[in-house]
Order: structure tokens, then C-alpha cells, then sequence
């Protein structure tokens, strides 16, 4: 696990780590697919880059996992060590404070958590923001 960290952590032109903690799945196969896809949603990637709590990037890419699983019942937080932010409940938006949201993703350690509230099973998944050095580095060089 502290390896799958360091190696997020030192992506091409990250600033920030990504960790997905995925709660109440069905099967552990399903918070596993769930968890990846929300690290590697390079949609999500640009919000967190951005400190934007952009709770439907979050569904989007939870949609994308391939997994039968009921929406309506989808919980997503995000925190850092500068606090806890609820942005979703019941797979629905959440009143929050921009503001305060904004603070919490300014840190360079971000959790997504997602409760999917029908199961047991939990998985986590690392992965680093999308950065503006990330795109000129890997545009820069040729193969």
C-alpha cells in the first residue's frame, strides 16, 4: 500500500495524490473496479488539480466502473488534512461551502470517499491529479 502511494505520488507533473476509499460494495471485485476508475477519471484528475468538488465527475466515473449497483444509494466526501467535505448523499447533490471545499482540495493529499451502501466489501486506489506539467511533459517528448 505505501508503495502504490509513492508511486501515485510521484506521477509526471503531479501535485496532488488521489486516494479512492470505496465502502459498502456488493463484492470486493466491484469496490475494486469502483475505486480504480475513480482515480484514473481524468475528468475527476482536472477537478481535484483544480480544487473544484465536482461530485458528479465522482458518479461519472463510479458509472463507468462497470458494476450493477444502485445509485440512489451513492455517499461522496471528500477530505484532506485540512477537513471533511460532503458533497453527495443518496447519489444526489448536497448543499456544502465552496469556499471550505475549496480549502480541503487545496491540500496535496485528497480522499474520495465513496459509500455505495449496499454491501460489506471496501477497496482503495491511488492515483495523482491531472496537472497542466503533466500534459506538457508527456506532449513535449517523442517516442
Amino acid at each position: 500500500a505505501s508503495l502504490c502511494a509513492q508511486l501515485a505520488r510521484d506521477g509526471e507533473g503531479a501535485t496532488k495524490l488521489m486516494v479512492c476509499d470505496v465502502t459498502g460494495a456488493r463484492t470486493g471485485a466491484a469496490a475494486r473496479a469502483v475505486a480504480k476508475t475513480v482515480v484514473q477519471s481524468t475528468l475527476l484528475k482536472a477537478a481535484i488539480f483544480g480544487a473544484d468538488a465536482n461530485w458528479g465527475r465522482v458518479l461519472n466515473a463510479i458509472g463507468n466502473a462497470g458494476v450493477e449497483l444502485d445509485m440512489s444509494k451513492v455517499d461522496v466526501n471528500f477530505r484532506s488534512k485540512r477537513g471533511i467535505i460532503a458533497v453527495c448523499r443518496g447519489g444526489m447533490g448536497v448543499a456544502f461551502s465552496e469556499e471550505n471545499a475549496r480549502d480541503i482540495l487545496l491540500d496535496d493529499e485528497i480522499t474520495i470517499q465513496v459509500a455505495l451502501n449496499s454491501g460489506a466489501e471496501t477497496a482503495r486506489a491511488w492515483g495523482c491529479d491531472l496537472s497542466y506539467d503533466y500534459v506538457k511533459i508527456n506532449g513535449d517528448y517523442r517516442t
